[in-house]
């Protein structure tokens, strides 16, 4: 079993880099930690929200290239990972060091769940020295966990905590909630028709930090696509909104821990209060019967 030490990024690509850094900046809150390339030939750009080096990277290319990056503890971990790939005959590409440093690690892999979701697991990812200073003060203290989607959420999650060391804390309906360490989840899998990540997470400090947002937001036109609200399943309060080229960003806090090993996962049937305790409808596809 390949074990998960930790999410650290999100990459993807935009045909718009200036819009979708001006909406990372003004309207999500977070901060440039570092440009790459140039306009003629392709831009990457790496954003902050805690002490990483970055947690979110916007590069020019195709809209529906999506890939989450998870740490593992060290070298040796990763090429025990290539080995339990290759036991279950599962495709994996090593990074260049050209391609280790754009992702600013040490060493990584890639390879696809079943459902085709891009996934780097990677080694000493590097951490910044100044402190996140946010564009905005959206209260945000860090990127917590993806939503992904599933042709298949039995297989997937089969994958998910039998190759990789994900263990299910709560189903809503078919799809599961994955924590890799405490936290209620860092993945949740979502059914759908297609690969791709789903929606993308940050913790804020409390409650007032997503009401002001809630706010914030409607004033600058965003469209919010489900609450203010929260959640039975993790306890968190939440809010969810469009970001570029459709994706799916969302704040919440309080989020609850599992520290019962022998904890059993929940089933929830799916249905809008299994999503939202307070009567928030959500405004997302997946999230819908």
């Amino acid at each position: 079993m390949i074990h998960l030490h930790d999410i650290r990024y999100i990459r993807l690509g935009t045909r718009d880099i200036e819009g979708a850094t001006r909406y990372a900046t003004t309207i999500l809150g977070l901060q440039v930690g570092a440009t790459t390339g140039n306009p003629k030939n392709g831009q990457a750009v790496y954003f902050r929200s805690d002490s990483r080096d970055h947690t979110l990277v916007y590069f020019d290319g195709d809209p529906a290239d999506h890939t989450a990056g998870f740490s593992v503890a060290s070298v040796a971990e990763l090429e025990a990972a290539c080995a339990n790939l290759e036991a279950e005959s599962i495709p994996y590409t090593r990074g260049s060091a050209e391609q280790a440093a754009a992702r600013r690690v040490e060493a990584y892999i890639n390879f696809r769940d079943p459902t085709g979701n891009a996934i780097d697991l990677c080694v000493w990812p590097y951490h910044a020295g100044p402190r996140y200073f946010p564009t905005r003060d959206a209260g945000i203290t860090g990127f917590s966990h993806i939503g992904l989607r599933t042709t298949d959420a039995k297989r997937d999650e089969r994958f998910w905590t039998t190759i990789l060391s994900a263990k299910v804390s709560d189903r809503i309906g078919p799809a599961p909630l994955l924590r890799i360490d405490e936290v209620h989840h860092k993945i949740a899998l979502f059914p759908s028709t297609y690969a791709g990540v789903q929606h993308i997470n940050h913790q804020v400090a409390e409650v007032d930090d997503i009401m002001r947002s809630w706010y914030f937001l409607k004033e600058k036109g965003v469209r919010i696509v489900f609450g203010p609200g929260r959640h039975p399943t993790s306890g968190a309060r939440f809010l969810y909104f469009e970001g570029p080229e459709g994706m799916v960003y969302e704040y919440s806090c309080g989020v609850r821990n599992v520290t019962d090993p022998d904890e059993l996962p929940r089933q929830f049937p799916f249905t809008p209060e299994s999503f939202c305790m307070w009567g928030a409808k959500p405004d997302i596809p997946e999230f819908k019967t």
